[in-house]
């Protein structure tokens, strides 16, 4: 899987347009995803752990490596402000 997503910065984030639309389709991979981005969200809150996100944008598929700041119903929080939609996440790898 690792091998189809481009490798991007966190600062390229922001430039990227994300549709509305959910790339996960079943629960059961909503559910895992949600438990991975609590312990994501808390190793990096605590030890400052970097994660791989993969994710999906307008144009593709990316993964970008940086540590996961905070979560909202709707988005995850990275440094300065920078943004992911929960729905556009692929997976985690912690």
């Amino acid at each position: 899987m690792s091998s189809e997503y481009k490798l991007v910065e966190k600062e390229e984030v922001p430039n990227f347009h994300f549709p509305k639309e959910d790339v996960l389709i079943s629960d059961d991979e909503k559910k895992v995803l949600k438990a991975q981005l609590e312990r994501a969200n808390t190793l990096g809150n605590t030890e400052h752990h970097k994660v791989k996100i993969y994710f999906e944008d307008a144009e593709g598929k990316k993964v970008v490596y940086t540590t996961i700041w905070g979560t909202t119903e709707l988005y995850i929080l990275l440094k300065k402000n920078v943004f992911i939609p929960i729905q556009r996440i692929v997976k985690l790898e912690i």
